[in-house]
């Protein structure tokens, strides 16, 4: 369920405590930052995007460059990232976003890019942005969540001028990946032995497939999944799986900042962190992990698909989703790339 949804569904819920306490609700959805609806031009498509200046300041701003995770999603995440251009914005940044291509009208199907695909079109934004007076094409950098650590160290790698990258519960390798968080959210939910064993023979048999090259409908006709993958999406993966980036790693001259959660369910952690400090040098890592954080930097127990608590305080408190000093760590860390 996305976010946006999710705050209708909150809003409906507490009706009555929203008009009596309308004026806070606004305050905190009051971001200091100024949004611009643009079109990206110069890649496979046009892409509808959103820039979050700052309020205050002179422009040229340096940017932060927004690479998406997993999914559908539109430029601000339902509004989940205005946090994050906020605390950007108080270091002198802009950011830059866009709707995935086939997203709220958006041309083109993001179900149809490969990793490299969306490496491309970063860089065609990346490009874009170095043409706005308001940008100083001299100090950009990257911000990527999870799947977007697929994209973004081959961006990187191209384009060594880069200020920095910050990778936020990135995975190493696809498949190792799903693996993982099949295992870690049976274990949350106490699934036993005989489930956990049933569920990762059907897991097995499935990148069984993926590695045959089998067709759609080979996959619907032999996969016990449920539901199964579309059509679409089995095509998405197909072309994706073999994604890793221990390869391209050591290649990496851009400062990097790499955030985890304690608690990530999709993500090994360690793993990551481990590749990460094995493979960049250590003068351009940073490596910090938030204990009680979710995949998403998110406190864990507000970051649930369902419950009225998680939805309170995204429509109450916003900033207070994310787990403590992550926000800080966001502004600290790019204010010290501007002299850098």
């Amino acid at each position: 369920m996305s976010w946006k949804r999710r705050l209708l569904i909150a809003s409906s819920c507490v009706a009555a405590l929203v008009v009596s306490a309308g004026g806070w609700v606004i305050t905190q959805h009051d971001f200091d930052i100024r949004e611009q609806r643009v079109t990206i031009t110069g890649g496979a498509q046009p892409l509808q995007g959103t820039l979050a200046l700052p309020k205050q300041g002179d422009d040229p701003f340096g940017l932060v460059v927004f690479v998406h995770g997993d999914g559908a999603a539109t430029a601000d995440r339902d509004e989940f990232y205005r946090p994050i251009w906020e605390s950007f914005a108080a270091a002198g940044y802009a950011s830059l976003s866009w709707d995935k291509p086939g997203v709220a009208g958006a041309q083109g199907n993001w179900l149809d890019q490969t990793m490299h695909d969306r490496a491309v079109e970063t860089e065609a934004a990346i490009a874009w942005a170095r043409g706005r007076s308001e940008i100083d094409a001299g100090r950009i950098g990257l911000w990527g969540i999870s799947q977007a650590g697929w994209v973004m160290p081959e961006v990187a790698v191209r384009h060594p001028e880069l200020r920095f990258m910050i990778a936020v519960g990135t995975a190493v390798d696809w498949i190792r990946q799903g693996e993982y968080n099949l295992r870690a959210e049976l274990r949350e939910r106490h699934a036993t032995d005989d489930e956990l064993s049933a569920q990762l023979r059907r897991r097995e048999a499935g990148v069984a497939l993926l590695r045959e090259g089998a067709s759609y409908d080979r996959y619907r006709a032999t996969t016990t999944d449920s539901p199964p993958m579309s059509e679409d999406r089995w095509r998405f993966v197909s072309k994706n799986y073999q994604s890793d980036i221990t390869e391209i790693l050591p290649q990496l001259k851009v400062p990097t900042l790499l955030l985890l959660g304690e608690r990530d369910l999709n993500v090994d952690v360690a793993e990551t962190a481990r590749v990460y400090r094995d493979s960049v040098p250590a003068n351009l890592l940073t490596v910090k992990t938030f204990p009680g954080a979710s995949h998403n930097i998110v406190k864990f127990d507000l970051d649930k698909p369902d419950g009225l608590r998680p939805l309170l305080v995204a429509l109450f408190a916003p900033r207070s989703l994310y787990a403590p000093g992550y926000l800080d760590t966001l502004r600290e860390y790019v204010a010290h790339r501007l002299n850098h």
